[in-house]
């Protein structure tokens, strides 16, 4: 900082145009201003300048920065300097999008500068930053010598009217207030209400454009009349007790110098007459002094007279003293009271405004239900109509859903009745043509028995007839028989040998029949075993229908399941199209299912019918060898038999002729 004794003048630093500016008003010129039509920026430099100017600038009253565009480091300069100065009165910042630094920078300022007056910061941002404007409220409200502030256009909030209502009950100087144009609202408005029952120094309080309620305006405006009739009141005895004070003193004045010149003309007097004593001792004292005492003692019943009216007047001030704070205490009293009906109606009328408030709430909310619920229903009428639009469209896809599975269903159904009937002619073509092979078996293997039961009664009549003659034949049947009996055996051999393939033939026919889940039982010789083969193939057919008629089932119960779905869940139709074309898909396997094991039992019944043919031939060709052995049996019957006869009629006429 610069000091005297460097000898440098406390401008150095500053721009030409302020210097010149200062330098013209330095002396007892008492208004420095820096805005106007040379109004320009001032830059951080400047302003550190200004800030060391300021604190020894004795002759600035007022301080005019309007629109200057300070920064907020520059404001904290020239703020700073302004802390110790103790002549400048006024301070205009107005203008200068004053934020946090610059709020907490005037909260310091406003603790510790006591001569400034008026500060206007109209037209910036101080209330923008909760935490810098309550810094500077708790500067307001440590400040006891500003008496006007302006706050206009500073984005003041609810919050904000709460901070300074909180330094205004603490504030005892204050005695203009503008907050126009800002956002204080209603909640900042009773604030800043219920603040003017502590404060009474405040005497104007702007609060248009702030949305705040007529009513608190208005009874911002009472106490803002209260107040001022409250300080009219209060400068006025003040001012009585202040003339009255000044007459008695001016009373006691004269009295007092009233009493000085008595005594001095006693003192006086009495010197008169010491001096005079020598000159009138021969001329007769006696009268003189007589004449002296007599007027000595008018001049003092004319002074006490004097000092008893003043003492009277002194008595009369001080009842009229008395009767002034009296009436003061009285008019207080009655201020007081009136204050305290105000309040009462003032929280009445507060009372009646929440109630109306909370009706005004109540009704708007009832609207606004009412229209919610009228738009709800709106879009519940809309979602009905759409959902009945859905339903219709979901029944038509139904209804065409289902009339395609009843097609399918029908064409599986007349599928399986024509396969059903394929099969069931299948059936019965191979049961008639088992049942007539077994009935020519059965035929045959009766006139087998026919023949073998006639052949062995004749064999037992021809034992019997030859009984007698079987000592003479025994040599010869011995032999026949041994040819007989190696013959046979080597027709046993062969026909075992037959018997062994046929066995193998039918142990492979009946591996084949397992391998194939034994759909067909086992391939056997014999009547019984074609007709319990034919009773397994009807088993199987059998399981083949249960499982059709599972599938069936199962095709039902899906489609059941579908309609309780499609009726459930309408709202989800990708949901439902997946399902139906999952239940499609199934259908499709299903079909390929059917297909696959109708293929299947085609497949096996043709193999079947093929090993049945197989058999059949064998069985033929093994009827055909039994039948040629039957018959080669026979011949040698045959021929035995008429060796047999041969040889007894041979016999007899030898016994015959032996006999003659």
């Amino acid at each position: 900082m610069f000091t005297k004794s460097r000898r440098h003048s406390p401008l150095h630093g500053l721009p030409g145009h302020l210097q010149e500016g200062l330098q013209h008003r330095h002396g007892r010129v008492v208004y420095q201003q820096l805005e106007g039509p040379r109004r320009q920026s001032l830059s951080l430099e400047t302003c550190g300048a200004l800030g060391r100017l300021l604190p020894g600038a004795a002759h600035f009253a007022e301080v005019a920065l309007g629109d200057c565009g300070l920064s907020e480091d520059g404001v904290k300069l020239l703020l700073h300097g302004l802390c110790s100065n103790t002549t400048v009165k006024s301070l205009d910042l107005k203008g200068n999008n004053l934020r946090t630094t610059g709020a907490e920078a005037l909260g310091k300022l406003l603790r510790q500068n006591k001569s400034i007056r008026s500060l206007i910061l109209e037209w910036n941002s101080l209330g923008v930053w909760e935490e810098g404007f309550s810094f500077f409220c708790q500067g307001l409200g440590a400040n006891n010598f500003l008496q006007r502030l302006d706050l206009r256009n500073n984005q003041i909030n609810h919050h904000g009217a709460g901070e300074l209502a909180m330094a205004l009950k603490r504030n005892a100087s204050l005695q203009e207030l503008d907050l126009r144009w800002n956002n204080i609202g209603l909640l900042g408005g009773r604030a800043l209400l219920n603040c003017l029952q502590s404060n009474k120094t405040l005497k104007k309080l702007e609060l248009a454009g702030n949305n705040v309620p007529s009513d608190i305006l208005k009874a911002v405006e009472q106490a803002m009349d209260h107040n001022q009739d409250r300080q009219t009141i209060l400068s006025e005895t003040q001012h009585r007790t202040c003339v009255l004070s000044k007459e008695i003193l001016n009373l006691k004045d004269e009295k007092t110098k009233q009493f000085l010149d008595l005594m001095d003309t006693i003192d006086k007097q009495r010197e008169e007459i010491a001096r005079s004593g020598s000159v009138w001792c021969s001329l007769g004292v006696s009268p003189l002094e007589r004449a002296l005492e007599s007027v000595s003692l008018c001049r003092l019943q004319m002074t006490e007279a004097a000092l008893a009216l003043s003492e009277q007047k002194v008595h009369n001030l001080g009842e009229l003293l008395s009767a002034t704070k009296q009436e003061q205490a009285n008019m207080a009293e009655r201020h007081f009271a009136e204050l305290q009906q105000q309040k009462q109606e003032g929280a009445d009328r507060e009372g009646k405004l929440f109630r109306d408030l909370s009706a005004s709430n109540e009704k708007n909310l009832n609207s606004f239900l009412e229209k919610k619920c009228k738009v709800q229903q709106d879009q519940l009428f809309q979602l009905k109509q759409d959902l009945t639009n859905t339903t219709a469209e979901l029944k038509l896809r139904a209804v065409q859903a289902e009339e395609r599975l009843e097609m399918e269903k029908r064409r599986f159904k007349q599928s399986l009745e024509d396969m059903e009937s394929l099969r069931l002619k299948e059936v019965d073509h191979l049961t008639q043509h088992m049942e007539a092979s077994e009935r020519s078996m059965q035929d045959r293997v009766q006139r087998l028995e026919a023949i073998r039961i006639a052949l062995e009664e004749e064999l037992s009549q021809v034992k019997a007839a030859a009984l007698t003659e079987r000592g003479h034949a025994e040599e010869e049947l011995i032999k026949v028989r041994n040819q007989a009996r190696l013959d046979e055996q080597q027709r046993l051999e062969h026909l075992e040998e037959k018997l062994q393939l046929m066995t193998e033939a039918r142990d492979e026919a009946q591996n084949c029949c397992l391998k194939q889940k034994q759909m067909v039982g086992e391939a056997q010789v014999k009547a019984n075993q074609l007709s319990l083969h034919a009773d397994g193939l009807r088993r199987r057919i059998e399981e083949l229908q249960q499982d059709l008629n599972s599938k069936e089932q199962e095709k039902v119960t899906e489609v059941n399941k579908v309609k309780v779905e499609l009726q459930e869940q309408i709202g989800h139709l990708q949901a439902e199209r997946t399902a139906q074309e999952g239940l499609r898909e199934k259908i499709a396997a299903l079909e390929r299912q059917l297909k696959v094991l109708s293929s299947n039992h085609r497949e096996a019944l043709l193999d079947k019918e093929g090993e049945i043919s197989m058999l059949m031939e064998k069985l033929r060709m093994k009827e055909a060898d039994i039948s040629r052995m039957r018959e080669e049996e026979a011949q040698r019957a045959s021929i035995l038999q008429n060796a047999i006869m041969a040889y007894v009629q041979g016999s007899s006429l030898g016994t015959h002729s032996l006999r003659k």
